[in-house]
């Protein structure tokens, strides 16, 4: 008979052993670091003052997440931790599970720790789940059952929920840099069991360096992806340009989420806006949409926008902006393309102003040099008697009690100059508060 402990038997009756299995896995996972000191870079957690080390020599973990792009260590830490610790590993993905899984987790974890053993719960994408599934694992980290490591590629103020938030520690993963993409490559290939007894040689480097983009992932699938192209028996397999190129043509996106070309697009996206052509536009946010970025993200950069290039000379574009990232949480694609489009269509065709992005630029940069001023004791509140004996308040004139519902009066701390940081242009309605403000003011607006 077989020796168990050597061997596994599949759904079909097949015997193999531990080792010839792992061969089924992707590179990648084959080589996936067992030890913070295999990892490649993320220096700032995992070096020797960094936090995760000191937690896993201190022998306890909190419940954290990791925000950081694909292919930069987020899962591979999770796993070092858990073995590191001792502590039962149980990853869930929250693009496929649901309530009904969290709960079966919580159920697992509880069982462990009637046995003696704590959990580790990792969720990949913890940014997919929606408040009600964050909500689920409130009491279970609050009670100890379980340490949470969350992963997200997104900014986990926005897509996780505040009371979770509050119960874990967020680390910033880095991309990996070239160095760094380099070493794991060539550590791949000097440990795999499959390609360690072959000579490789990476003759264009910089090519695949570029492709991966700081994902090491991506990398190691890239250079699996090109040796299974290669001729058997050869004493020298040589990855090439030709040769790389022939195993990515089909895989290298048009569109990267994480990569330079994201923020290119972007970029030319708002451009588009800002300079007035819903067209383009329209052109750059179908590439995005397509290349399956988040649109949300796109969402929340047209709220900017409509802040920061539109402001007053349109004061309805902020609220359409909002309404229309409202929309897209609500309903999701494929038919908040419509609602996004909307969104598009108007703010690039609304007139322009930068007049609030300036004035609050300009006003925090004097405001943070001039922290000395004090507030005018005719500005300050005077809630107690001895407030009032102390002058709070004397001599503060009250608008509404004016004609016209204004009266002329320094709001200014002493020591500085009254100025105008707003400057309100002559489109759309910034026009008419131009005007006001002229008449209001005019010694500081002629």
């Amino acid at each position: 008979m077989p020796d168990t402990a050597d061997t596994q038997s599949d759904l079909f009756g097949f015997s193999s052993s531990p080792e010839e299995l792992n061969y089924f896995q992707p590179l990648a996972e084959r080589v996936r670091p067992r030890t913070l000191d295999d990892m490649a870079g993320q220096e700032q957690l995992v070096g020797p003052n960094g936090p995760l080390r000191k937690f896993l020599a201190g022998g306890q973990m909190p419940s954290m997440i990791f925000w950081g792009p694909p292919g930069s260590g987020k899962t591979t830490l999770a796993e070092i931790c858990a073995s590191s610790l001792s502590y039962r590993f149980e990853q869930l993905s929250a693009i496929d599970s649901g309530v009904k899984d969290v709960r079966k987790a919580l159920e697992n974890a509880e069982k462990s720790r009637r046995s003696g053993h704590r959990t580790l719960l990792f969720i990949d994408e913890i940014h997919r789940f929606n408040k009600t599934q964050q909500d689920t694992l409130l009491h279970a980290i609050e009670q100890g059952l379980i340490v949470l490591i969350g992963a997200t590629t997104e900014n986990p103020s926005f897509e996780v929920n505040a009371a979770l938030l509050s119960r874990m520690q967020v680390y910033i993963l880095k991309p990996l840099g070239p160095k760094e993409i380099e070493a794991v490559i060539r550590r791949a290939l000097k440990e795999d069991a499959l390609f360690r007894s072959l000579s490789i040689e990476i003759a264009d480097l910089d090519f695949l360096l570029q492709f991966s983009g700081g994902d090491a992932r991506k990398a190691l699938n890239a250079v699996e992806a090109a040796l299974s192209l290669m001729p058997q028996g050869e004493a020298t397999m040589v990855l090439n340009r030709e040769v790389l190129s022939r195993a990515l043509q089909h895989s290298a996106p048009l569109y990267d989420k994480g990569g330079e070309n994201h923020y290119d697009i972007i970029s030319a996206f708002i451009k588009s806006m800002r300079g007035s052509d819903p067209d383009a536009a329209l052109f750059w946010l179908a590439r995005m949409l397509q290349g399956g970025e988040d649109p949300k993200f796109i969402a929340r950069r047209m709220v900017i926008f409509a802040s920061e290039d539109i402001g007053n000379a349109d004061p309805y574009a902020i609220t359409l902006a909002v309404s229309v990232f409202h929309a897209v949480e609500l309903i999701g694609l494929p038919e908040a393309r419509i609602n996004l489009a909307q969104g598009v269509t108007y703010l690039a065709s609304a007139p322009k102003s930068n007049a609030s992005y300036q004035c609050i630029n300009e006003a925090m940069s004097e405001a943070k040099a001039m922290q000395q001023l004090m507030v005018p004791l005719h500005l300050r509140n005077a809630p107690t008697k001895l407030m009032k004996t102390e002058g709070y308040g004397e001599g503060y004139q009250y608008p509404h009690s004016y004609p016209g519902h204004f009266v002329p009066q320094r709001y200014f701390p002493e020591g500085l100059d009254p100025k105008a940081y707003y400057r309100p242009g002559d489109e759309g309605r910034e026009k008419y508060i131009r005007e006001r403000l002229a008449h209001l003011w005019n010694e500081r607006y002629r």
